[in-house]
């Protein structure tokens, strides 16, 4: 199990840095300006998305807590939404339209730490197999 969570807080980690790096130097390269922090976004889906897969990864081992992973997980979705919602309502949600620079900007890392995250999440829902 530590190794699992080790594992979590690297790929997420390494994530967090190539991705954010990566997408920074792409808005950099077509001078485009955002009205919001990327790097906050990053860091919040990296963080989420970590505690997800280490705290269900440390629920599976409760047998009886197991058959029901699954709906946990729908709820932590729900949470992440919520909570997204919260951190980012003045930055992202008081502006009336968004390019289409900042709409891929918002929607790419949802997209790829929510890809991982359920990558993850598969794996250790076939961990009783």
């Amino acid at each position: 199990m530590n190794k699992d969570i080790f594992t979590y807080i690297i790929v997420f980690g390494v994530l967090f840095l190539t991705g954010f790096y990566t997408h920074q130097f792409l808005l950099e390269n077509l001078r485009a300006n955002l009205s919001f922090s990327l790097e906050k976004i990053y860091l919040f889906h990296a963080l989420f998305s970590g505690i997800v897969c280490i705290n269900l990864r440390v629920v599976s081992t409760v047998d009886k807590l197991f058959p029901q992973l699954g709906f946990i997980y729908l709820g932590t979705l729900l949470i992440k939404l919520v909570l997204f919602s919260i951190f980012f309502y003045n930055p992202i949600f008081t502006r009336e339209t968004f390019n289409l620079t900042e709409k891929g900007a918002l929607i790419i890392p949802l997209f790829v730490f929510l890809l991982t995250e359920t990558i993850f999440v598969l794996k250790i829902l076939k961990l009783k197999e």
